[in-house]
């Protein structure tokens, strides 16, 4: 049994996984900001836990983190100003990675987006441009850190019931995926520690998840 902290909690992928990791009999620890939140995140039969982020210090999440096997990073400011998306998507995510180090977490697994290019290629004029900026400091810096890492690349999300099957690799362009499969994918890849230290970019396809992987 894995102890599985998800930072971000009730985002719609978030959900879903809790209910994936805690029906395989994972210990699951989600966290969200908002107190009326909370029954949602129980009836997957994860723990809810108070925590917001965007305030927490280093010692503050390190605390909070100690004990967890693995981290899942699905954590997002949703929009608004540009100094609020920083603060979440960018500063509280790196700071996260700090807190699982010291806490000796190791695993971290971090929910990005497919870029469909090196770099994000989003214009500074887009609105669109401070998270694409926010995301990739925050993938940059968890490639550069010591952690068990994997950052997935989802291409847009949809509400479609998921398949279990995916494509990736190269040459693969961003497309779209279900949120069910995102988070089948998170729950598999946090079950296979052979996946390690890459980034996956993917988009529903007709591979099975376990075999594209």
């Amino acid at each position: 049994m894995a102890t599985i902290t998800i930072i971000g909690g009730h985002g719609k992928v978030a959900l879903r996984l809790a209910r994936l990791l805690s029906d395989r009999g994972d210990e699951v620890s989600s966290w969200v900001r908002n107190p009326d939140h909370v029954p949602d995140v129980e009836a997957t039969g994860a723990a809810a836990v108070l925590a917001d982020v965007e305030s927490m210090n280093l010692d503050t999440l390190t605390q909070q983190l100690v004990g967890a096997s693995a981290v899942v990073w699905a954590a997002g400011a949703g929009g608004g100003t540009a100094d609020r998306t920083y603060a979440v998507d960018r500063d509280a995510a790196i700071r996260s990675m700090d807190a699982a180090e010291t806490a000796e977490v190791g695993r971290y697994v971090m929910v990005s987006y497919f870029y469909d290019k090196p770099d994000h290629g989003v214009s500074p004029d887009s609105a669109f441009f401070p998270y694409a900026q926010a995301k990739a400091a925050a993938d940059a810096a968890l490639r550069l850190s010591p952690l068990d890492w994997v950052i997935l690349g989802p291409s847009r999300l949809t509400d479609d019931p998921g398949t279990g099957a995916i494509e990736t690799g190269a040459g693969v362009s961003a497309s779209q995926v279900s949120r069910d499969d995102v988070a089948a994918v998170v729950a598999h890849v946090l079950s296979d520690p052979s996946i390690s230290r890459v980034t996956i970019d993917f988009n529903g396809g007709p591979t099975p998840i376990a075999d594209a992987i």
